[in-house]
């Protein structure tokens, strides 16, 4: 899908606040939800603002949240706070590539050096020059 220049103006000038969230700001996001049974959940499992990239509905359950209900609300809630899109799980492989923003967040999930530095910006420059190198075209 294209994004606009705007929208893309607008997340290169937030590294979403959400990426620094401790553990125990994710317990609280999930507390402000209404779910403050399951804020040790979130802590015990070390559940911060770069492991909820990752949380999604099948993740739920071995956290120890169970009811299905809270399951979707949560999980709906966590692809809003990332302003991702609900997958399709019947999805063609011969489409293009889901969301932009969703592989960007995948790559921000992980620790170290590389993904610290990595705006998305510098995701979308990547993207170009691994399409532009699987053409056969230098730029």
């Amino acid at each position: 899908m294209a994004e606009t220049a705007s929208a893309a103006m607008r997340k290169e000038a937030l590294d979403p606040a959400y990426l620094t969230w401790s553990s125990q700001q994710v317990a609280d996001w999930m507390a402000d939800l209404g779910y403050p049974q399951y804020r040790e959940c979130f802590t015990t499992n070390g559940i911060d603002g770069r492991k909820l990239i990752l949380v999604d509905a099948s993740h739920l359950p071995s956290l120890g949240i169970t009811d299905f209900e809270h399951i979707k609300h949560i999980s709906r809630s966590v692809r809003d706070l990332l302003a991702i899109e609900e997958p399709y799980w019947n999805r063609s492989i011969s489409l293009p590539h889901r969301e932009m923003t969703g592989m960007y967040l995948e790559r921000k999930s992980i620790t170290g050096p590389k993904a610290d530095s990595l705006t998305y910006g510098k995701y979308l420059k990547e993207l170009k020059k691994e399409e532009l190198a699987k053409n056969g075209t230098k730029r």
